[in-house]
């Protein structure tokens, strides 16, 4: 558990730098045989692009270090479970696990809402394991939401005066 919650805390870091970019914080680090070996944090507002989320950022670099796209033996540590399409993609590079921190009730994909990366007609499984540092990464959600929120009130103020 200690290297999960180390590998985890590089992932809320990214989530930080989504943060601090104005995007939904959520990070994710690609780690092979104990070495990051790709990082990604969302972009979607950043970049316009609606599959730039950590994951598949993360992937991507990961892809590009080790020189192919199947990653048979990583992990990926992903500060939110996994939305549908991220599943599909963890899927598709052939992942060992993935490790995250919150559970998402309303697009979870590693088992909170539905669970693609067992599902059992595929001929590929991803193993899970859920929770870790979730408080940390409830955190940083509920932290961004209640700053958009206080900033729709405040433009609302502004209208209003």
């Amino acid at each position: 558990m200690a290297n999960h919650e180390f590998f985890m805390q590089e992932a809320l870091s990214e989530a930080r730098q989504a943060l601090r970019k104005g995007e939904i914080p959520i990070g994710a680090v690609v780690v092979l045989h104990g070495e990051i070996i790709g990082r990604g944090h969302n972009l979607r507002e950043t970049t316009h692009d609606p599959t730039a989320h950590a994951e598949i950022i993360a992937l991507r670099a990961a892809g590009k270090k080790v020189g192919t796209w199947r990653l048979r033996e990583a992990v990926l540590y992903v500060t939110l479970e996994p939305c549908p399409m991220c599943a599909g993609a963890l899927l598709q590079a052939r992942l060992e696990r993935v490790v995250y921190g919150a559970d998402d009730l309303k697009a979870g994909a590693a088992g909170s809402l539905l669970n693609i990366l067992q599902f059992p007609g595929f001929n590929h499984f991803v193993k899970i394991t859920g929770g870790v540092l979730a408080d940390e990464a409830v955190a940083l959600l509920q932290k961004f939401f209640q700053e958009r929120r206080s900033d729709k009130e405040d433009k609302g103020k502004s209208k209003e005066g």
